[in-house]
């Protein structure tokens, strides 16, 4: 083994910057159609052989390369998009360090041919990966520039065992690829493989353009269940689309996040989106979008490796709030009627726009350390004041007024107790409220209550079914969290102070951050260098393990900058109150009792969920109906 320092030879150096850019065909492909956008192509052609292993080729119509810049081009740390420091500290464009051609070339045959010009002529330079070596001729070219990738791994053996099966790679080809057309909906994409079209992607750049790419890459029933968001505040713009809880996967498969076009993996954005989505979607669940976040390109660093997957926003508390505070706000403004259910035939998924400089502040920013505050939503009798929210008198008197509503009824359909004579238009009267004769609400009027579990109800669209329980749940819940956020976080001394033997990064990280247990009901008290002591806990905590719950949020605040452990013990426990103080089965309700809960889902937020994730009602259309019974056949 040699012990004295000496320069490595070009070729083992590109070699070795290719292990962290080069890792598979996947790697090649994004570099290389990163290289064409930035070259200002508007349609890509990608021809795959044996998933990309045996031969790549990318071609565009971008603006091509000189030829005195072609033996440049495979030259490492050779760039056409930064000059200065200046130009790195804020880069607009996907690539701009100057490696992939190099590293391509050094694992692999490499041949570019490009044109500047509709003249047809142009040049073509090889580099087969011996001495980095390369070889410049006249070609026959239209404008812009194709590259043939052959034989990776040719000279690195080692390497090419570490590759999967043909169909393996390919996957994650296409993969790349997909992120990369939602990326840019105004380029058209083609891809073949062995021979064979795979995808046919035509350029666009209308909204309904966009939805179609989105549904062909994403799948149809994406779009169906999907909300179009679009906020603006602070120099953030926030734009896409994100899917109704009711549509989460079992995997993270279909989250694609857009920083100023480029696909990345941030922590503070899974943070933030996980937040958003904590109160509506099932354990072990995952959240299916499509998300562009637009900024200051000064204001991001994408220079954080090689991959360029990764980056660095330079505040990164405001982008959370930004994130958390839209998604938040969208979600819970889903409520019944939101999304024609009837109009299938809509190309355009709802929208939710609209957010300003201003709308996330007060109780909604506090919300990131602690329990979200929430809009209050009346419950089956009413409030006075839209905005005024319920006070734990009125949520007890409700709960308990619910609980002791009828006795349990024998299974089967209950109707109104009106309904048990009389013919069938004088029990439709009595079960339909006068309003119905106008324009139904979006979840339509009671008509009867099944299996005392579920209320049937008629809108202009067919039949929807509720489930009771799980609808009230939600309402209370809100209620709930409303009462708590506006009447503050109510805390109590402790009688003997809890000791916590903590790190002295930890201590420091209190004393740094201490704001944020004290809004959350907290003091603590730092009593040497490794300990803290805990004086006060929020009432609802007095039962928790506060000792645990304290060391979490310090791990939290010195990973993440950021936690939501104590709002979520917080909403725990209010959400099991919810649970247990909603109408349960086997209550039988009247039609103005079931009328009342509709109404009140229909003005609170996230209804279309329970507190656990599951779904609280589902529309069964008139002309699924007329096809049980072959109506109009």
């Amino acid at each position: 083994m040699p012990e004295n320092i000496q320069l490595l030879s070009p070729r083992l150096a590109n070699q070795i910057a290719a292990g962290e850019v080069v890792e598979r065909p996947a790697s090649v492909i994004k570099e290389l159609l990163e290289n064409s956008l930035d070259a200002g192509a508007t349609r890509l052609e990608i021809d795959l052989d044996a998933g990309g292993v045996k031969r790549i080729m990318v071609r565009d119509n971008g603006k091509g390369i000189e030829k005195e810049d072609l033996h440049l081009a495979l030259a490492r740390h050779a760039t056409s998009k930064i000059h200065a420091l200046e130009d790195l500290e804020a880069v607009a464009t996907l690539g701009f360090r100057g490696e992939a051609l190099a590293s391509i070339s050094s694992v692999a045959r490499l041949t570019m041919t490009s044109s500047r010009d509709e003249s047809g002529k142009g040049w073509v330079v090889t580099a087969e990966g011996r001495e980095m070596e390369t070889q410049l001729a006249p070609a026959a070219h239209p404008r812009g520039t194709t590259v043939e990738v052959r034989d990776l791994f040719f000279n690195t053996p080692a390497r090419r065992k570490f590759l999967r099966t043909e169909k393996t790679e390919f996957n994650r080809v296409d993969e790349t690829i997909k992120r990369l057309a939602l990326a840019r909906f105004d380029v058209s994409f083609s891809l073949r493989h062995n021979g064979k079209g795979v995808h046919n992607l035509r350029g666009g750049t209308s909204r309904a353009e966009m939805e179609r790419r989105v549904a062909q890459l994403c799948g149809p029933a994406f779009m169906q269940n999907a909300l179009h968001i679009e906020m603006e505040r602070s120099g953030l713009r926030l734009w896409g689309w994100v899917a109704e809880p009711a549509f989460s996967r079992s995997q993270a498969d279909l989250q694609f996040f857009y920083v100023n076009g480029r696909a990345i993996r941030d922590r503070v954005v899974s943070h933030a989106v996980r937040r958003a989505f904590a109160d509506v979607l099932y354990h072990g669940r995952h959240p299916a979008f499509v998300l562009y976040l637009e900024l200051d390109p000064a204001a991001v660093d994408v220079n954080v490796h090689p991959t360029k997957h990764e980056v660095r926003f330079r505040d990164s508390r405001l982008v959370h709030d930004f994130l958390f505070g839209s998604l938040h706000r969208a979600l819970a403004d889903v409520r019944p009627g939101a999304r024609e259910d009837g109009d299938e035939s809509q190309a355009s998924a709802p929208q939710v726009s609209g957010v300003t400089a201003g709308e996330f502040s007060g109780q909604e920013r506090m919300a990131l350390s602690a329990a979200p505050a929430q809009t209050a939503t009346p419950a089956f009798g009413g409030m006075s004041g839209a905005g005024t929210p319920p006070s734990a008198d009125r949520i007890q008197q409700q709960m308990q007024s619910y609980g002791e509503l009828h006795k349990p009824l024998d299974a089967g359909v209950q109707e109104a107790p009106a309904a048990a004579a009389g013919p069938a238009s004088a029990v439709w009267s009595q079960q339909v409220p006068a309003e119905a004769e106008g324009e139904a609400p979006p979840l339509g009027f009671a008509i009867a209550q099944l299996h005392g579990i579920y209320i049937l109800s008629q809108n202009e669209h067919g039949m929807v079914v509720v489930d009771m329980h799980a609808a009230h749940e939600r309402i209370v819940y809100e209620q709930m969290k409303a009462a708590h956020a506006a009447g503050g976080i109510q805390a109590q001394p402790l009688l003997v102070p809890v000791s916590l033997a903590v790190s002295e990064g930890e201590a420091d990280c209190f004393e740094e951050r201490e704001e944020v247990f004290t809004a959350l009901g907290f003091v603590l008290q730092r009593a040497g260098p490794e300990t803290l002591m805990v004086r006060q806990v929020p009432t609802m905590l007095h039962s928790a393990p506060v000792e645990q719950l304290v060391r979490d949020v310090l791990s939290d605040l010195l990973a993440e900058g950021s936690s939501d452990r104590i709002g979520n013990q917080i909403n725990e426990i209010l959400s099991t109150m919810a649970c247990h103080g909603s109408v349960r089965a086997n209550r039988k309700l009247s039609i103005p009792e079931m009328n009342g809960l509709l109404r009140d889902m229909e003005r609170t937020e996230r209804s279309g969920q329970c507190n656990h994730g599951r779904p609280t009602w589902t529309q069964v259309k008139l002309s699924d109906m007329d096809k049980w019974f072959m109506r109009g056949q």
